[in-house]
């Protein structure tokens, strides 16, 4: 089992190697970054629903303590972020996030305490 889970990551890995940028994309490197995408989504998605269930998990431990505004944020950051690795985020044209959260809901000092 390891060595396939190995195999399947090696071959992902050699297919999102980056391409010339100056070439246009081909059929065939649509292809080949389209293999790419499903062999990582295959090894990425198993990880993150994990950390999904933990979070919900510690989520269901926050609520008493800290109240429901603090549990959404901890089984969003958990839940949220990137499911599927497509072809864009294998050439760098999109992010992947592990870690989710609200779109907007930095941590840190927000934008307009820094300003005063």
């Amino acid at each position: 089992m390891r060595q396939a889970l190995g195999v399947l990551l090696l071959a992902a890995l050699a297919v999102a190697a980056p391409a010339s940028v100056a070439s246009a994309d081909s059929t065939a490197q649509d292809v080949a970054y389209g293999t790419g995408s499903v062999l990582t989504t295959l090894v990425y998605a198993p990880f993150k629903a994990t950390f999904c269930i933990l979070g919900g998990v510690t989520s269901a431990f926050t609520l008493p303590f800290a109240g429901p505004q603090t549990a959404e944020k901890v089984v969003s950051a958990g839940c949220g972020g990137t499911w599927v690795i497509t072809p864009s985020a294998l050439r760098g044209r999109e992010s992947i996030r592990f870690v989710g959260g609200r779109p907007g809901n930095e941590t840190g000092p927000s934008r307009s305490a820094t300003r005063q």
